[in-house]
């Protein structure tokens, strides 16, 4: 297994983004960083969430710009090649407004379901995206169900209303929402029951406990999901918490909810879940949904944590890693009242777009590992902050974080030939090996 090429290695570091160079195989006798031959999750994609605020702040750029900065999300040939990417059904925190997708007090026959909203805000931002990247996979969760099927009737807070023909309205409101979506030409390939069942925000939100869910899923959305779209995968997601003894194990140790469950989707707090979750189900497959947003400040520190992040889920078990906000206005702000970080900001004063910190982060992950690519254990001195995917074609990546303040070597060796490359202060590295894994 020999490194009979020179490798393309990718370095960003605060001052210069994105540098592309040439790594030239070297002997390695003291690797620091080695591949330990452990094979894991099989690799299904990146990318980021379709809100509302994303593509309003995008009409604010001349539109050569908007081009030039969808291109950089998703254009296979020089973007970050965004494959995975998640939409809301209804209102998100990161809606201009709350709404949802029918508003008729008790249409238990969902006559009224529309998405007309969707065509003019949300639907544009993703086909201008599925334009760049046709072969896309989505995923779709709401933040909320319409107001009246809770109580308190309203778009935050509250409970579902636990009675047959509500559950029953509600199976068939995600599947009018799929149905509808496939009539715009946009295919969903998982539902989500519901974002962060635990959080009872003032942002559109919806508290399910475990057991609530699991008879949601047996007896209403799993069984109308596999009779009306049988393609369309049900997830049990996206789950913010670690009450591992409230979601997930209620719900997966019930053979008849398991039967139409696929995968689990994790977030925030989920991070402190994953490695559990995995160790007792390692044939279930599981995603990271929605990473961590920060404050609006974008800064670099907060860039590494992110990388933490995505080390932390892709090492326990995770198929695919999903950006929160990939398009903000400068400063981040949520119609609801708090700021967050998103991978590109656009001034709407000077009508520019800036790529941020988050962007490389996400770059670094998503521009060359591919879709069913293998998860590699590493082991060595670097370990603790590297990933290595296996490409189908055998070609090995490698991302490194040097989080130290001085430059610091990294030595990977492959076999009887190796990498030597000096990473420099906060930096972040893509390393493509051509021919190591066959």
């Amino acid at each position: 297994m020999n490194v009979v090429k020179n490798s393309l290695w990718i370095c960003t570091t605060p001052e210069q983004p994105w540098q592309e160079r040439a790594a030239a195989p070297v002997p390695v006798d003291r690797p620091n960083l080695s591949l330990n031959g452990c094979r894991g999750t099989r690799w299904r994609g990146a990318g980021g969430c379709f809100n509302e605020l994303g593509w309003l702040a995008l009409q604010e750029l001349p539109a050569a710009d908007r081009e030039k900065a969808l291109a950089d999300l998703f254009d296979p040939a020089d973007g970050c090649r965004f494959n995975f990417c998640r939409l809301p059904i209804g209102a998100s925190d990161y809606a201009a407004e709350w709404y949802s997708l029918n508003e008729t007090d008790g249409d238990f026959a969902m006559e009224t379901f529309s998405i007309a909203r969707d065509r003019r805000i949300l639907l544009p931002y993703i086909k201008a995206a599925l334009a760049l990247r046709p072969d896309m996979e989505l995923f779709a969760s709401p933040w909320s169900p319409p107001t009246w099927m809770k109580r308190p009737r309203a778009h935050n807070h509250g409970r579902f209303v636990m009675e047959p023909r509500y559950l029953d309205a509600y199976a068939l409101y995600f599947c009018k929402f799929i149905e509808a979506y496939a009539a715009e030409g946009v295919t969903i390939r998982q539902i989500h029951p519901q974002n962060e069942p635990v959080a009872d925000q003032k942002f559109p939100s919806c508290v399910w406990r475990g057991a609530q869910m699991r008879d949601f899923i047996r007896d209403h959305l799993g069984p109308t999901l596999a009779s009306r779209h049988p393609q369309v995968e049900l997830w049990l997601g996206t789950l913010n918490c670690d009450e591992f003894n409230n979601y997930p194990l209620p719900i997966l140790t019930d053979p008849a909810a398991r039967r139409y469950i696929c995968g689990v989707g994790l977030q925030w707090a989920g991070k402190y879940m994953v490695q559990q979750v995995h160790e007792t189900w390692p044939a279930l497959p599981l995603m990271q949904t929605e990473n961590e947003c920060g404050d609006g400040q974008n800064t670099w520190s907060y860039a590494g944590y992110v990388y933490a992040l995505m080390r932390q889920y892709i090492r326990n078990g995770v198929n695919a890693y999903i950006y929160w906000n990939m398009v903000l206005q400068e400063g981040g702000d949520s119609t609801w009242g708090w700021k967050q970080n998103s991978m590109l900001t656009v001034d709407p004063v000077r009508r520019t777009c800036t790529r941020r910190p988050e962007f490389y982060v996400m770059k670094h992950l998503s521009r060359y590992v591919l879709p069913g690519a293998t998860v590699l254990g590493v082991s060595g001195d670097w370990s603790g902050n590297a990933l290595a995917f296996e490409n189908p074609d055998g070609e090995l990546v490698l991302l490194v974080h040097n989080p130290l303040d001085e430059t610091r070597e990294l030595a990977f060796a492959a076999g009887a030939a190796g990498v030597r490359i000096d990473m420099p202060p906060m930096s972040f590295h893509t390393l493509v090996v051509p021919g190591v894994g066959k």
